[in-house]
């Protein structure tokens, strides 16, 4: 065959000719070592090699990192709604992919099964029941379960129709925290920016539901097709919370 000059290759030397009862011709090359043969064994890696580490998990997701994910606003509402009764309205629903969000204030919402914080007594608009429910049928607590408020489907915007319902989670952002709730009750469908008592805690927000709340500043991210079961399980929000907020933080959207 040609070599890469385009010259042959020169013949091979003859070989000797075999002599009458010699030993067998032994075949040149490199000896693979039997299997019992002695020598250093190879070690694998050990406890501290890069093979035998574990992933590291990453960071969880700063308040800085969603405020900056929605520093925008696409808006998926066909209007803008009110922080209060008689004020304007200025503040649209916002919309990506993977999620929805709006930044108003945080009026306390006291509703739902009483309590020391949360009754009659404490809350001249108290009212017993929430639009969604625990997985036993009773009304949540908003003194033990973060949970954000949507308002009521109308012509300004139906949360039902962007894959937002009772139990979906929330990531919810005032100053440098976040906390990580459900979706829990509903709202007048012209008003925006209420969260539980238990959620204004979580954030460092007075939670008095006469005189407390926050009068701007909160961010509300809602992730769609998202949901927490059963609706109470609080460990369960905060666990799916940081996975979602990661996931939304990563994303190219």
């Amino acid at each position: 065959m040609a070599g890469p000059g385009g010259s042959a290759a020169p013949d091979a030397a003859p070989s000797a000719p075999a002599t009458t009862g010699s030993a067998p011709a032994t075949t040149t090359g490199t000896a693979t070592p039997s299997p019992d043969a002695s020598g250093p064994a190879t070690p694998g890696p050990g406890p501290s090699d890069p093979e035998r580490t574990a992933p590291t998990a990453p960071a969880p997701v700063t308040a800085a990192d969603l405020l900056a994910k929605v520093s925008g606003c696409t808006p998926v509402s066909l209007g803008r709604y009110r922080k209060d009764r008689g004020t304007a309205a200025t503040v649209p629903v916002c919309g990506t992919r993977d999620a929805v969000y709006w930044k108003a204030d945080m009026d306390i919402d006291c509703d739902g099964r009483p309590g020391a914080h949360c009754n009659t007594g404490t809350d001249p608009n108290f009212s017993s029941s929430t639009a969604f429910t625990q997985s036993d049928g009773r009304a949540l607590s908003s003194e033990k379960l973060p949970y954000v408020v949507v308002p009521a489907p109308s012509g300004i915007w139906d949360y039902r129709e962007h894959g937002v319902r009772g139990g979906s989670v929330a990531a919810v952002v005032y100053r440098d925290r976040v906390s990580y709730a459900v979706v829990g009750d509903v709202g007048p469908t012209d008003i925006i920016g209420e969260a539980s008592y238990a959620a204004a805690t979580s954030l460092g927000i007075d939670p008095d539901p006469r005189s407390g709340g926050a009068p701007s500043g909160v961010t509300y991210i809602v992730f769609k097709d998202s949901r927490v079961t059963p609706l109470e399980d609080r460990e369960a929000a905060e666990s799916q919370g940081g996975r979602l907020a990661r996931e939304f933080v990563d994303s190219a959207d």
